[in-house]
């Protein structure tokens, strides 16, 4: 399949450290795939894997069944945004991409074309270093599109963008995957992710917790509950427990789990009690994320583990 990354067995260690321990996992063309995971889990090693800035100590990674290492041009094939600030800030924007697309045997049209699909063609001769690290990162998704690649990594791309900025990478990457693209994000902005990525590569401390769709992934996380209120909480609470749910009670308002808010609705009908609120409240994706990875976390507040 074009554009398919598969990564099989993959593992890097640094002396007695093992940043990525076995991981296997496909990212498919036509989505947006999101890679979490606490810090220090391997991510952004394993991007580097995949682009061959690092070699593996042992398993492998491949694009369209050929390592990227092995590709002469490879812009066209693989764009990539590691880390907006590995620029040279006394270039211009244009200078920066114009080497990239000179080295990459792409048309120097192609810069300016970039540049202002990225909002950055007013600033083209500007000087990189007086660029916001918001700029920085629009430069760097220039870069990625250089090429007019196939396949799209991303790590962290949304540090310091503004609310319109955050909107417009969401917009992008739908796009670009909707075009028939590979697009593979890591962050931590679990709740962006929320609204972006279509499927999950979830790792922690360097192995793989999960491969999945957003919702499966979603669905691994706490037991969807109701919030019920209700002027007779002392009457209805004891009908919900008698039918086998788990109910908490604070301030008026019930939180019910191991019941749906139908079940709950035709019991309050039954006997009578008047409900003002019945509304299902289901996982975020930072609550399945906090949950299935808690144990994979280095370091946490408090001494929490």
């Amino acid at each position: 399949m074009v554009g398919m990354i598969e990564v099989r067995e993959l593992t890097k260690r640094y002396g007695a450290t093992t940043a990525v321990d076995g991981l296997t996992f496909t990212v498919r063309p036509g989505r947006v795939t999101g890679f979490l995971g606490p810090n220090g889990a391997g991510k952004s090693t394993t991007l580097r894997m995949v682009l061959g800035l690092h070699a593996p100590t042992s398993g492998a990674v491949t694009v369209d069944g050929r390592r990227f290492a092995d590709r002469p041009r490879g812009l066209r094939h693989v764009g990539a945004l590691l880390d907006a600030a590995d620029v040279h800030g006394g270039r211009t924007a244009r200078a920066h991409l114009a080497v990239l697309a000179r080295s990459n045997r792409i048309p120097v049209a192609r810069v300016d074309a970039v540049l202002e699909e990225v909002g950055l063609g007013a600033a083209a001769r500007r000087r990189i270093g007086g660029f916001s690290l918001g700029m920085r990162q629009r430069l760097g998704i220039a870069g990625a599109l250089l090429g007019d690649p196939p396949v799209l990594l991303f790590d962290e791309p949304l540090n310091g963008l503004d609310p319109e900025g955050v909107r417009w990478v969401r917009e992008l990457f739908g796009r670009l995957a909707g075009e028939g693209r590979t697009v593979f994000v890591s962050s931590h902005l679990m709740s962006e992710m929320e609204h972006t990525a279509d499927d999950l590569v979830v790792v922690g401390r360097g192995r793989l917790i999960a491969e999945e769709s957003l919702a499966e992934f979603a669905a691994r996380g706490a037991r969807p509950s109701v919030a019920v209120g209700t002027p007779d909480p002392g009457v209805l609470a004891p009908l919900l427990l008698a039918s086998g749910a788990e109910v908490v009670s604070e301030e008026g308002r019930l939180t019910v789990t191991g019941l749906s808010a139908a079940r709950i609705g035709e019991l309050a009908a039954e006997h009578r009690v008047v409900l003002d609120q019945l509304t299902t409240r289901r996982a975020s994706l930072e609550e399945a994320f906090m949950e299935l990875t808690a144990e994979s976390a280095d370091y946490t507040a408090g001494g929490a583990r």
